[in-house]
């Protein structure tokens, strides 16, 4: 058994980290933190959890909780990790942390992209990529694990094979993204109330979206080359799920099925990745509510381009649940434990 903590247990990330971590054979909660809702009832702030949980939200101090648990998520805004984290806090737990800070290996990158001063970059190096598909055996034994976002996520997926087997062109990549509003965290923003993102949608964060250089980092981590890409995200009027549509020039002449060996070859025995049907595409319905990302391409032979398609639920292989599929190959139990779900339907 692990004893888990969870700072930023009240936004979105944060409450699903609880709703999975209750159902985890191997994984006992030991306090639910928050800076706003300090010494209020956790199912006072979301009601779903009446007579589940009977915690109280304690203050974040992140040393003396550290002493309690084996491992604490932090579900925080970034710049909280990269000014705080230290290593007695390390010499007592192991850190999973769902923002940016760790992500960007490149100390100036992050700061240029993310407009805050990085203090504890010296923990950049080691802290492992949490993209268990990609980064499995280094996650094993790792003490720092920065999960991915979601936007990332789902791009360097649904990319990484045909870019790993040199089938595309490096130089000719656009991702165009659609997200969904939870995305944007639970914050009190007036671009994401219900009148303003019902019945539309809008394109943001155009060339200047943070998650950009994550994406190229990691994709020219895994081709070995220098990528860069145009990166559009949009806001859709849907509670969760990130659809990726990607293009890129192809190399050459392919076939599907030439295509398709790759896909199969690569996440071969990877249980959350689901390689669709020719002709059948994700969509973000078949997704909601579990840990699996559904990817499928097309080869258009008129331009000799390629299309690949991605779909994840944000809040779970997007964050809360990949962050627990971290902390099994950490701790060695089931990868599936804990976030073992079919999607629903509605």
């Amino acid at each position: 058994m692990v004893n888990v903590g969870i700072i930023g247990s009240t936004g979105y990330a944060g409450e699903e980290l609880v709703r999975l971590l209750i159902n985890h054979s191997e994984a006992n909660i030991k306090f639910l933190c928050s800076k706003k809702f300090v010494e209020q009832k956790y199912q006072d702030i979301y009601k779903n959890y009446f007579k589940i949980i009977d915690e109280t939200c304690v203050a974040d101090n992140l040393l003396e909780l550290s002493k309690e648990v084996d491992v604490i998520f932090t579900a925080t805004p970034h710049g909280y990790m990269s000014s705080i984290l230290n290593d007695e806090v390390l010499s007592n737990c192991k850190i999973i942390d769902l923002s940016a800070d760790f992500r960007i290996k490149n100390k100036s990158e992050y700061e240029k992209w993310y407009k805050v001063k990085h203090l504890t970059a010296k923990y950049l190096d080691e802290a492992v990529y949490g993209l268990c598909e990609i980064y499995r055996e280094k996650i094993k034994k790792a003490r720092i694990v920065a999960n991915p976002g979601c936007y990332t996520t789902c791009s360097i997926l649904t990319i990484a094979p045909l870019l790993k087997n040199n089938i595309i062109d490096e130089n000719s990549i656009i991702v165009d993204a659609k997200s969904g509003v939870s995305g944007a965290g639970r914050n009190e923003k007036l671009e994401n109330i219900f009148c303003e993102v019902n019945e539309n949608i809008k394109a943001y964060g155009i060339t200047t979206h943070r998650h950009t250089p994550e994406i190229e980092e990691q994709l020219s981590l895994i081709s070995g080359k220098n990528v860069v890409i145009n990166f559009t995200p949009h806001l859709i009027p849907m509670n969760r799920g990130i659809l990726v549509t990607a293009y890129a020039n192809l190399n050459g002449k392919y076939d599907y099925d030439t295509l398709k060996k790759c896909y199969k070859d690569f996440y071969d025995g990877e249980q959350f990745i689901r390689l669709l049907d020719e002709d059948i595409y994700p969509e973000t319905k078949w997704v909601r509510n579990s840990n699996y990302v559904d990817i499928n391409f097309k080869i258009d032979e008129r331009t000799n381009r390629v299309v690949m398609i991605g779909a994840i639920d944000n809040l779970i292989k997007g964050a809360a649940g990949q962050a627990i599929q971290n902390m099994n190959l950490m701790y060695g139990f089931n990868e599936k434990e804990g976030i073992n779900f079919i999607p629903s339907n509605i």
